[in-house]
């Protein structure tokens, strides 16, 4: 097939149907007041964090500039597909163009691969934090900090460019309607006129090995950290358990979805949408701050 007949065929489909959550009216505006309920909690927590972060000088440390980045990316990552599932809701038919699919894509890895780096680094910080506290503020210092987040924001790019080229390339000349209420490569280049059994490999050892190794190694510093408090008075343990304990939970809710997403071939499975709703719809647990306050 020729370069020109290959660009004919991915531009015959224009736009994309989404089936959304339910057919059922009164599902749907059930989980519209619940999206809409945690997107504006999201939306409020996450800010206020940022900006408090912002403005007290006391809180201008290594963990907290960590965590207003996390904050961002919640806000960002949220954006990407609830308000168009919420608005969805109401339209009889749910469609997205093509390139605003592509774009949905697009920043929806970004964020997220951006959000597993910054989870990794944040429980990097806390191993320096509580088994090297004396070696903290040298280890953690600002350079190091800056350079970290710019290294994940950069690797979070170059994963999310590299999924979403290869999703572009296919020859999509139909169907046209995928079953979700948003768009993601696994769903969409099921629709491609071509063979896809290469690109769902490189899917997975692309996302699915990111989404892995980074849940081991977060693991493993957890185990260590563990380790580590035995050797800790009372008090300064049980604070290093609640903040690692906060931690560890976001960790697993957020790597869970995602290794039970893009650990597998592309297909489809009933617990897919329900596992997407509780990602997408989750409202992030309050980080604890009192051990490095």
């Amino acid at each position: 097939m020729e370069a020109g007949d290959l660009l004919n065929q991915t531009t015959l489909v224009t736009h994309i149907r989404l089936r959304g959550l339910s057919v059922d009216q009164r599902v749907q505006m059930a989980v519209f007041a619940m999206f809409l309920t945690f997107y504006v909690l999201t939306l409020a927590g996450n800010i206020l964090i940022v900006i408090t972060i912002i403005y007290d000088r006391r809180l201008h440390t290594p963990m907290y500039f960590f965590l207003s980045n996390l904050s961002f990316i919640d806000v960002c990552h949220s954006t990407v597909t609830v308000p168009k599932m919420l608005v969805d809701t109401w339209a009889e038919e749910k469609l997205i163009s093509f390139d605003g699919c592509v774009t949905q894509m697009f920043f929806l890895h970004l964020f997220a691969c951006t959000e597993i780096f910054l989870l990794t680094v944040m429980a990097y910080d806390r191993y320096v934090a509580i088994c090297k506290p004396l070696q903290y503020l040298t280890v953690m210092s600002w350079r190091v900090c800056v350079l970290l987040a710019v290294a994940l924001w950069v690797g979070g790019t170059i994963h999310s460019i590299s999924l979403t080229s290869l999703t572009i390339t296919l020859p999509y000349c139909g169907p046209d309607e995928i079953d979700s209420f948003f768009c993601d490569v696994p769903q969409v280049i099921k629709l491609a006129c071509t063979d896809t059994h290469i690109i769902e490999i490189l899917i997975v050892s692309n996302s699915g090995l990111i989404s892995v190794v980074c849940f081991v190694v977060l693991v493993v510093s957890y185990a260590v950290i563990l380790v580590s408090l035995r050797q800790q008075i009372s008090e300064g343990r049980r604070k290093a358990l609640s903040t690692c304990a906060a931690h560890l939970t976001v960790v697993t809710l957020f790597l869970g979805h995602c290794i039970f997403i893009y650990s597998r071939p592309s297909t489809s499975l009933p617990e897919d949408k329900v596992v997407s709703v509780f990602f997408h719809g989750r409202y992030p647990p309050a980080e604890p701050h009192h051990l490095y306050s």
